[in-house]
């Protein structure tokens, strides 16, 4: 009974946490979505591109509903092809803030920390490393565009459909209830969304610790058990998990924020995780996919296919050379462990005030 009860509980606050991280997202676009979309709107310069992508889809945590946006620009015209290229690269970047948010949950302990810390940074990483190589190639030769144009071209005509993630659908009409009542009280969206992240990032910190309380506990061991045996054995296998599981949840913030306290509490490795975390990067381009070919405007194909293509050829160059991110991770783990306040000014500069000023010095 009292392991019925353990589990109950794990499930209620695994619930708790999802609930924050969409709340979270949630609270994001009620401040700037709109601001995110005019962002979108504003460039001829690629460079400004790709750092529009970063600062919109860390306005908005969520790299599928930025590159849904730029389908959806790219179909009505807004939008050329060249412009929209790099705003998707840059959106591979901006959506890994959501898990380096969540790895502060356990700035409390050390260690933990540093282990947590350095699970949400290798994803940083590899996308700044992956956009510092292929950028200048895409701007200058265009070959991921080139290739999903021949694409795209033998898709036209496939008919669209759309998906509903099973997540959301429990976690929400809960979130979305949350932020009603909270409309009913304040009628101002952005000072309510200012309220609501900071409400969601308590609730996401108390259940963090919950989680890995019990992870501790008596489920620990049973949990790394199934971890090993089951999960994250191989390459192939955690890169294939990682993929289904973003395709099916839709959102590659919840599938790698997830597995940050499981980072934490050392039941899994970096090194067994780095490819878990380049599935997800795949699995994120299923959404633009879905709504380009809902639009059966063969541009907007094309932008969704670049996104899925761009992060294979990623996932191709540095599965072999997953040493380079997973070192730098691991070394600005190290420092942070030691200084604290460096994770939040990272969080900061790297995903908001960095991409801001070059956006305006561009």
């Amino acid at each position: 009974m009292k392991r019925v009860l353990k589990v109950l509980q794990f499930i209620a606050v695994l619930y708790l946490f999802f609930l924050c991280i969409e709340l979270m997202g949630g609270s994001f676009k009620l401040i700037g979505k709109e601001t995110a979309k005019e962002l979108l709107q504003v460039t001829d310069n690629p460079l400004v591109g790709l750092f529009l992508g970063i600062l919109a889809t860390s306005i908005i945590q969520s790299s599928s509903t930025t590159t849904a946006i730029v389908v959806g620009m790219v179909a009505a015209g807004t939008l050329n092809i060249e412009q929209a290229v790099p705003m998707v690269m840059g959106a591979n970047i901006g959506t890994t803030v959501t898990n380096t948010i969540v790895s502060l949950g356990h700035i409390r302990k050390r260690k933990e920390f540093e282990l947590a810390f350095s699970g949400a940074t290798v994803h940083d990483f590899f996308n700044i490393f992956v956009v510092i190589i292929l950028f200048p190639i895409e701007v200058l030769f265009h070959p991921t565009q080139k290739l999903a144009t021949f694409f795209s071209e033998l898709m036209v005509g496939v008919e669209g459909t759309t998906f509903q993630s099973p997540l959301k659908a429990i976690v929400k009409p809960t979130a979305n209830a949350i932020t009603s009542a909270g409309q009913y009280l304040i009628s101002n969206n952005q000072v309510l969304g200012v309220i609501l992240i900071i409400a969601a990032l308590g609730m996401l910190i108390f259940a963090l610790s919950r989680m890995v309380k019990i992870m501790r506990g008596a489920v620990a061991k049973k949990l790394e058990l199934i971890v090993d045996r089951y999960l994250f054995t191989s390459t192939a296998r955690s890169l294939v998990i990682g993929t289904l599981v973003t395709a099916l949840v839709q959102s590659s913030s919840v599938t790698t924020s997830v597995v940050i306290p499981l980072l934490g509490t050392g039941i899994v490795r970096l090194e067994t995780v780095f490819p878990y975390m380049l599935g997800a990067n795949i699995g994120t381009t299923i959404t633009a996919i879905l709504a380009a070919l809902v639009t059966g405007n063969p541009a907007a194909v094309t932008i969704a296919l670049e996104h899925l293509i761009f992060n294979l050829l990623g996932t191709f160059l540095f599965l072999p050379l997953r040493g380079i991110p997973i070192w730098a991770a691991k070394t600005l783990s190290r420092a942070t462990a030691k200084r604290r306040w460096i994770a939040l000014v990272y969080v900061v500069l790297v995903f908001f005030a960095f991409p801001g000023i070059l956006i305006l010095l561009f």
